[in-house]
């Protein structure tokens, strides 16, 4: 995990440091003031999944500021 990275205050996604606009939810409300990283990847079988209300695979910020 690249510390540059950042992440989607809308739907918690880490993205690339050069997007400007979040690929998965089109909101353009990123930042690198984020906490904690987790791996979605059987959402459907996963509590923390649950949790977060996510039912996608990928990479996400468990807190972000």
């Amino acid at each position: 995990m690249a510390s540059n990275r950042l992440a989607c205050h809308d739907c918690h996604r880490i993205v690339e440091p050069d997007e400007e606009v979040c690929p998965f939810c089109g909101s353009n409300s990123l930042t690198e003031d984020w906490a904690g990283y987790v791996v979605i990847t059987h959402p459907a079988e996963s509590e923390i999944a649950e949790k977060m209300e996510v039912s996608e695979a990928g990479e996400y910020a468990l807190k972000v500021r």
